[in-house]
């Protein structure tokens, strides 16, 4: 008899287990599934159970999954998807109806919340999918039972009689931020131990991530808005302040990553929360992602003096003319401005960027590398262009380019689309000298020596995993070998 009150929510891997040690975003990154924590969270206040299984965090994730279901025989598994990890998540789920033929696949995420009812038709291991943001959703539909759905707003379902896939519509509105429960970060294992933000992003350990909005007010061309579409809300900064102290005096955490899209957007709140750090010391330090069009030097003193520890700015491209194509206020001179100013303030900086953009060619590429070279950033992550399902630019993008569209390798890691009059090859040999010319810079090499005492924990990392790093370099410069 399985158990309809239980749920169990599971992290996708999107990719084979053992492919696991020649991940380098496992040596480098592993971020908290702060979406299924909020989930769990969200479920236990209200007399659910709900647990969590991570594949990134746990060795063996199957073999977990499968004595958890045998054990505890819940009634619900559930899937959280980005689009390379969803057929890794359709294979678990087929496995889970091998073990409990009755139990019944919820599946969310950005890739879900995208393709919706197209989704249904090739994949028979989906039972459910949950559009848009999932805590009232997934709770009414476990109160439902999944006896009758079509009540339940904001799942599709497929339909008894016909086997069609229907779309039940969007809840009226959003929730309200600051009801929601802390996420039930205790429900992953490990935490914080088993979680670390990228080498070199951070001052201390443990560190964690948080996130305290949710949807952005912009619409760039690349960016997916399935989930929240053009919502944009945020907790308070007396919620805000009260998670920060939860983390710290629960699991001893001492430096936060906000993973919002735009930490700074409400100016107000940035000064009310920083108010509060000043007033009331935590002793946590904390990075976050911002616009230049939100931030001034008023702010970032504040921020400093707060802990901020680094910022990180989508800077795209440093071809203008591109960028413009692409999101707004695409002021180049204005960014570097505020990236001094950051600078300025005594705040470790990060430049984002992509390469292979529709309409990217050698030029611009170049122009990025002179842009971001002539800047005071400390660090930077450049990922390849991926066209997501749900991004403006999705749909129309085969007008565009070669698009390869293998879902599992859509992780910014692989160059799955090639814009017109560039070649995979090209992309492959500039994107390694790109970072290469990055690390070669005598103001750069310096940088990183500096985090011998900024960041010891960083070090310690990178000297440990250095096997690994080596072994990414080594077959990168040999499939470009092959390719050349």
């Amino acid at each position: 008899m399985l158990n309809r009150n239980k749920i169990l929510l599971v992290h996708p891997l999107g990719y084979k287990a053992d492919a696991a040690s020649k991940d380098i975003s496992r040596v480098a990154n592993i971020m908290p599934p702060l979406g299924l924590a909020s989930m769990a969270a969200y479920l236990e206040q209200r007399a659910m159970r709900a647990d969590i299984i991570d594949c990134y965090a746990i060795p063996d994730s199957d073999q977990a999954i499968l004595d958890y279901l045998r054990s505890e025989k819940p009634a619900f598994i559930g899937f959280s998807c980005t689009t390379s990890s969803f057929l890794d998540g359709i294979r678990i789920a087929k496995l889970a109806r091998e073990v409990l033929p009755d139990i019944q696949t919820v599946f969310g995420g950005p890739h879900v919340s995208a393709l919706k009812e197209k989704l249904f038709a090739d994949y028979s291991a989906m039972d459910y999918s949950v559009v848009g943001e999932g805590e009232m959703t997934l709770h009414n539909l476990m109160l439902n039972g999944g006896e009758a759905p079509v009540e339940v707003k904001g799942i599709i379902y497929r339909d008894r009689q016909t086997g069609e896939a229907r779309f039940t519509g969007y809840p009226e509105k959003g929730l309200e931020l600051d009801d929601l429960p802390f996420p039930a970060y205790e429900k992953l294992a490990g935490f914080p131990n088993s979680y670390m933000l990228p080498i070199f992003n951070y001052p201390k350990v443990p560190n964690a991530s948080c996130i305290s909005s949710r949807g952005c007010p912009y619409a760039c061309s690349y960016c997916d808005r399935s989930v929240f579409r053009r919502s944009f809300r945020f907790n308070s900064a007396e919620y805000l302040y009260a998670h920060l102290r939860h983390l710290h005096e629960k699991f001893g955490v001492q430096h936060i990553n906000f993973y919002d899209d735009q930490f700074t957007f409400n100016k107000k709140r940035v000064e009310e929360f920083t108010d509060l750090i000043l007033q009331n010391p935590l002793g946590m330090t904390f990075n976050c992602a911002v616009r230049a069009e939100h931030i001034d030097a008023p702010l970032l003193t504040r921020m400093k003096k707060a802990g901020c520890w680094m910022m990180s700015l989508g800077i795209e491209s440093g071809d203008e003319e591109l960028l413009a194509q692409h999101r707004q206020n695409a002021d180049l001179d204005h960014l570097a401005t505020k990236i001094r100013m950051i600078k300025d303030a005594g705040i470790r900086t990060k430049g984002l960027l992509m390469m292979g953009l529709p309409g990217e060619n050698e030029e611009s590429i170049r122009r990025s590398m002179a842009y971001v070279f002539s800047l005071p950033i400390d660090d930077f992550n450049l990922a390849k262009f991926t066209p997501f399902p749900g991004s403006p630019i999705y749909d129309n993008i085969h007008e565009l380019g070669e698009f390869d569209e293998q879902w599992e390798k859509m992780d910014c890691m692989n160059f799955q689309f090639v814009t017109k009059g560039m070649t995979k090859e090209r992309l492959e040999v500039l994107f390694q000298e790109f970072y290469a010319s990055h690390f070669k810079r005598p103001k750069v090499l310096w940088g990183y020596v500096t985090m011998l005492w900024k960041s010891p924990d960083s070090w310690l990392r990178f000297l440990k995993s250095m096997t690994s790093f080596l072994r990414y370099i080594r077959v990168n410069r040999r499939l470009m070998g092959e390719k050349s």
